[in-house]
């Protein structure tokens, strides 16, 4: 019979009891007598049935699941690396800093696809657009813009409905929000101009998709701009609320990554797990239940790569005039 405890633990570590998670459960095998400890961004609730699956196969094994915003991983694991033994991340560029700086563990035996991959050390997983997402009452009667420009349109013509109901990530603190909006400056000049008039409106400002999502069903925000759509299609329930939609012009889709610690004592179980996710989420072999997009063999020409130019906004005076510029656009 299958059964899996999942208990709110105490966790051991100094770290790990000093941080104020997003959530943090413990999932157990049968018979556990090792603990592997995720350090992620990815909520529970999409993650679980992979962790459940991976414990049928391994049933000694304990999955300690926290989660926390992305910037936050980032400084977390860079001062206690030594508390997790994978690292679960939708930031691209600061999941190849990790590994440029050391962090990671080399896994040569995994086989997975060079453009999925960086130095055998951090492996994609899902290939996931940013959306904006509305509330479809606020658009009843109304066009459904379909490209940023047709937003900026939108927001143009009904500004008065429109001020103090936008969303958009804190690029400031999200670094998933970041990396999404230093891709769409490089894209194209649209996305300064959609800035502008979305700083002009009091646009709302995030933290992550979730909370954004959250006050996009309750009507609190009408329209949220570079939305994880996974995150907007996983909410089934809502589905008659809010419309998804990949923008037109140029959709900007980011991997999911995972890499294991450089320190981790459990670098057996923890391959066991990255091979057993890449398994799922590249044969498309995920259970009904499973929430996270699938790892395509194509990836589009707007899929981020993971390559060193990743690593260009990450510098400390290029980081900071772009926020510099974000700031007084957005900020007004």
């Amino acid at each position: 019979m299958r059964s899996f405890i999942v208990l709110g633990l105490m966790l051991i570590s100094f770290a790990a009891q000093a941080n104020d998670w997003e959530d943090r459960q413990t999932f157990s095998g049968a018979t556990p007598t090792k603990t592997l400890r995720i350090l992620s961004s990815t909520d529970t609730s999409l993650f679980k049935s992979i962790i459940e699956g991976f414990l049928v196969e391994n049933p000694d094994v304990s999955v300690e699941y926290l989660v926390t915003g992305t910037s936050d991983i980032d400084n977390i694991f860079r001062k206690s690396p030594n508390d997790f033994d994978l690292v679960i991340s939708s930031a691209m560029d600061l999941q190849l800093k990790l590994v440029n700086d050391g962090f990671a563990d080399k896994i040569d035996q995994i086989n997975h696809p060079q453009w999925a991959q960086w130095r055998h050390s951090l492996f994609a997983f899902t290939i996931e657009p940013a959306a904006i997402v509305i509330n479809k009452d606020a658009f009843a009667g109304y066009d459904i813009p379909q490209t940023r420009q047709d937003l900026i349109q939108a927001l143009r013509a009904r500004p008065d409905f429109f001020t103090n109901k936008l969303g958009t990530y804190d690029v400031r603190q999200s670094g998933l929000g970041f990396l999404f909006a230093t891709q769409d400056a490089r894209t194209s000049e649209t996305y300064w101009r959609l800035m502008e008039v979305m700083g002009a409106l009091d646009t709302r400002l995030y933290c992550c998709s979730g909370e954004m999502i959250d006050d996009l069903v309750s009507g609190k925000i009408a329209v949220a701009y570079n939305v994880l759509s996974s995150y907007a299609n996983a909410r089934k329930e809502i589905q008659d609320k809010i419309e998804v939609i990949l923008p037109a012009d140029f959709p900007t889709t980011m991997m999911r990554t995972i890499l294991m610690s450089k320190t981790s004592e459990n670098t057996v179980t923890g391959t066991e797990f990255i091979k057993h996710l890449l398994d799922i989420q590249s044969n498309s072999l995920a259970p009904a239940e499973s929430l996270l997009p699938a790892l395509v063999s194509a990836p589009s020409q707007q899929t981020i790569s993971l390559e060193p130019a990743l690593l260009t906004y990450l510098d400390a005076l290029k980081r900071r005039n772009f926020i510099t510029e974000w700031e007084r656009a957005v900020i007004q």
